[in-house]
């Protein structure tokens, strides 16, 4: 039987948290691969450090399944299909089994044409973006993966006070010869995920990271909570945030323009508007040259002497490939509410909580 005896401190196998992961969403009715390939893209956001959007997202999708908003049965629509591309409309499947699809089909044809993309409308959330960008860059290509969710809106553009815009991520992942570079951020100052969690802590951002419905900043979560009707700044915050403005309506023209839904249409549960790219660099100016410019910038930057404050200039994805590494083989911690939040689920379906190395 489950137990609850887990503590702050504790750490567990990546293994044994995919196989509890996958345990639950298959109790849920989820058939087998999609369920491992939800939980795989889960514990890899833990493993890189995202936590906000690792294990932490079950008891969500749990109940989601239970709702009927995310559907574990079916295939996705083609809508169209041009070689070097393919729009889906992913039915409301899991995100990330989807994601995954789409990557295999992105590069198979990214080898062939030189580029492959796919866009994917009505998706379920697709999780951690930054989880699935190794699986492309260790092919030596290069992956773009933007995001949107059409049923959310927590963020202003630059200038106004009323949300518009889910923090909508871009991520960008390209080899190097030392390790890859993994870019994964929001085109808002914070994330949704980050202010719930730090409101059920009764803690506040570290910066005024926000704006009440009256547009005075704020670093007080609670403003986003109902009645309030306060939101997330743009990428740059009061005075740049235009650059972040400019970034989310990039993300909702490749997302949800590209693949024909989105915020235009009748309001769904959460869900997600994908874009996905593949880029062979053997089809542009060769995968050696490519590799030979990207190993001087990385290097340049590396070298690059630090300003009071940093220790030293490091790449995008360094440090979370570096704790991935690390959390491999000493096992991954969680935050402390993680698994409680998954006891219930875990009694409901008699799947005993993984055991702390």
């Amino acid at each position: 039987m489950p137990t609850d005896a887990h503590t702050s401190a504790s750490r567990y196998g990546a293994p044994a948290l995919i196989a509890f992961a996958e345990s639950l969403l298959m109790s849920a009715r989820m058939p087998r691969d999609r369920a491992h390939d939800v939980a795989d893209i889960l514990i890899e956001a833990d493993l890189l450090g995202h936590d906000t959007h690792g294990l932490q997202l079950l008891p969500t999708y749990l109940q989601h399944i239970e709702a009927g908003h995310l559907q574990v049965e079916g295939e996705p629509l083609t809508l169209a299909d041009h070689g070097a591309v393919l729009a889906w409309d992913g039915q409301r499947l899991p995100g990330p089994w989807l994601v995954l699809r789409a990557l295999e089909i992105a590069a198979g044809r990214a080898k062939q044409y030189g580029s492959g993309t796919v866009t994917i409308a009505r998706s379920h959330h697709i999780a951690c973006l930054a989880a699935y960008l190794k699986r492309a860059t260790d092919q030596g290509l290069v992956m773009l993966l933007l995001s949107s969710a059409p049923a959310g809106a927590s963020v202003a553009p630059h200038g106004g006070t009323r949300a518009v815009f889910s923090p909508s991520p871009i991520a960008i992942g390209f080899p190097a010869s030392d390790a890859p570079v993994l870019v994964d951020v929001s085109t808002s100052i914070t994330t949704n995920m980050l202010t719930r969690r730090l409101l059920k802590e009764g803690k506040r951002l570290p910066q005024h990271w926000l704006i009440d419905e009256t547009g005075t900043a704020s670093n007080d979560p609670a403003v986003l909570q109902a009645p309030r009707k306060g939101t997330i700044l743009p990428l740059g915050g009061l005075d740049a945030g235009h650059k972040g403005y400019g970034l989310a309506l990039l993300v909702e023209a490749l997302t949800a323009g590209l693949a024909g839904h989105g915020r235009a249409d009748p309001l769904e549960p959460l869900g997600a508007s994908v874009f996905l790219q593949i880029l062979d660099p053997a089809a542009f100016g060769g995968a050696a040259a490519f590799r030979r410019q990207m190993d001087w910038v990385a290097q340049a930057c590396l070298d690059n002497p630090p300003r009071p404050g940093f220790e030293r200039v490091r790449l995008p994805g360094q440090n979370g490939l570096a704790r991935r590494e690390r959390q491999l083989r000493e096992g991954v911690q969680l935050e402390p509410a993680i698994l409680p939040a998954l006891v219930p689920w875990s009694k409901k379906f008699n799947v005993a909580l993984p055991a702390a190395t």
